[in-house]
């Protein structure tokens, strides 16, 4: 398909969950020289554990694997980093160790007191790069809450599927930070293992994976039908010019603070400055600041229609943002912006979670609630961005961002009609008519006024 299509790159969609997951573990099993992963979030529950004995595998048949994960939020016991890394094709770094990984109580609050911007400096990138010609990035995290898994809540998100050149700009990237002081290699921040143990943790961690009793019988059915699946989907992709965007290690020179800005930031600033007609927007998180807010009044002063689709108070999972949000409300609205909040038992689930069918058969099981996790800005119906990056002061001037920009109205014009499905009333309260603060339990309501109280935009 590439030699069919020199120079271009190819790119489709990855709305559902499940789909995303299994895409990856194709893409993972398919692999034949090299393995670049780059996460935000590394969990160790099933999805987690899955995803590393699927690289595990690789490795063993001779595959390169490298896997940088931030520090701050990696959930997977270090004895297990310690033994993956310990595989001879195996290696692991981690982003900015200050609060996590081999660092101790208080050296912790040390790190935090004397360095607290470098602190709060995070990488929130996500990607999966394979043999430098097939990659996803997206908004998914390595959890069971990202791919529809996790029974009290799941992301509604969305990845991107891109083949050509475009992987190799992302595989440059990641030698990049692969390559920057702040990865540091697991080996210099943990105490070493004997090769036994290595090799006993790394067997328990494929048996886990391979024992059909740690997973329920659909979720083992679908990584059977993934030879049937996987075929039709590259035959979706579309083929023209793409671009990665992405931050620089460390986001910026840090001379302002927690402010300063960086590559994202202003090329996302730049595609809104753009807007003839219509921007659509989604984002799990929504604090704009004055200049964003002003940029909005410039559009809307233009004709330019904004739509944007979040979460509630009802739903949302960060209570901390959820109160910027409110501080910024009206202001938004104001200015003319359409916002969308969406439900925590949208109508639209049935759709987002293949297995709802199966499922809601079952006595007893209660859904779970819905929140939004896909960062993703269409201009004009033909422009595209799909990454990492939330309408936040946290992704414009500390955590470190990154995603595809494609311009082709196929591809434009589904996602935004995707959004635009979010939208809708069975699925969101239009926020100008209607917010979820009211349907949002008590104690819920209480806490954001509380953390409403607090000078923390610039840390959410």
């Amino acid at each position: 398909m590439l030699a069919a299509h020199p120079g271009q790159s190819a790119a489709v969609t990855l709305e559902r969950g499940e789909l995303s997951l299994l895409t990856r573990a194709w893409l993972a099993d398919h692999a034949a020289q090299t393995l670049d992963v780059q996460y935000f979030i590394w969990s160790a529950d099933n999805v987690g554990r899955l995803a590393m004995a699927s690289l595990l595998r690789a490795a063993d048949r001779g595959v390169k694997v490298r896997v940088l994960v931030d520090d701050f939020m990696l959930a997977t016991p270090e004895a297990m980093l310690t033994a993956m890394d310990g595989h001879p094709n195996f290696e692991i770094r981690v982003y900015n160790p200050t609060t996590h990984t081999g660092v101790g109580f208080w050296r912790r609050w040390w790190n935090l007191l004397t360095g607290f911007r470098g602190a709060n400096q995070r990488m929130h990138n996500k990607s999966l790069i394979v043999d430098g010609i097939l990659a996803v990035t997206g908004g998914r995290n390595l959890a069971d809450e990202y791919f529809d898994f996790h029974h009290e809540f799941n992301f509604r998100d969305r990845d991107i599927l891109v083949a050509g050149p475009v992987a190799g700009q992302m595989q440059s990237a990641f030698q990049t930070y692969w390559d920057s002081p702040l990865a540091r290699p697991v080996a210099e921040l943990l105490p070493p293992m004997a090769a036994a143990a290595q090799d006993s943790l790394r067997a328990s961690l494929e048996a886990y994976a391979a024992d059909t009793g740690n997973y329920a019988p659909d979720v083992h059915a679908a990584f059977a039908g993934l030879p049937a699946r996987i075929p039709g989907l590259l035959q979706e992709l579309a083929w023209g010019p793409a671009q990665f965007i992405i931050d620089a290690p460390g986001k910026n020179d840090g001379k302002e603070g927690l402010g300063g800005g960086g590559v994202t930031t202003a090329f996302l600033a730049g595609m809104l400055r753009s807007a003839q007609h219509t921007v659509t927007i989604q984002s799990p998180y929504l604090i704009p600041d004055e200049a964003t807010l002003a940029l909005f009044r410039e559009l809307r002063a233009r004709g330019v229609e904004i739509r944007i689709s979040t979460n509630s108070l009802a739903n949302n999972d960060n209570l901390q943002a959820i109160s910027g949000y409110r501080k910024r409300r009206k202001a938004l609205l104001t200015a003319g912006v359409k916002v969308f909040e969406f439900k925590p038992d949208p109508g639209i689930e049935r759709t987002l979670r293949e297995r709802y069918a199966k499922e809601d058969s079952l006595p007893g099981l209660e859904r779970p609630i819905f929140v939004i996790h896909a960062k993703t800005l269409v201009i004009d119906s033909v422009r595209l961005f799909i990454g990492t990056f939330n309408l936040d002061p946290r992704s414009m001037n500390l955590n470190t961002e990154s995603g595809i920009y494609i311009e082709d109205s196929r591809i434009a014009r589904g996602v935004e009609a995707a959004i635009g499905v979010d939208m809708a009333p069975e699925n969101s309260w239009e926020a100008s008519k209607e917010t979820g603060d009211a349907h949002a339990p008590f104690w819920r309501r209480v806490k954001a006024w509380l953390w409403g109280l607090l000078p923390i935009e610039s840390l959410v």
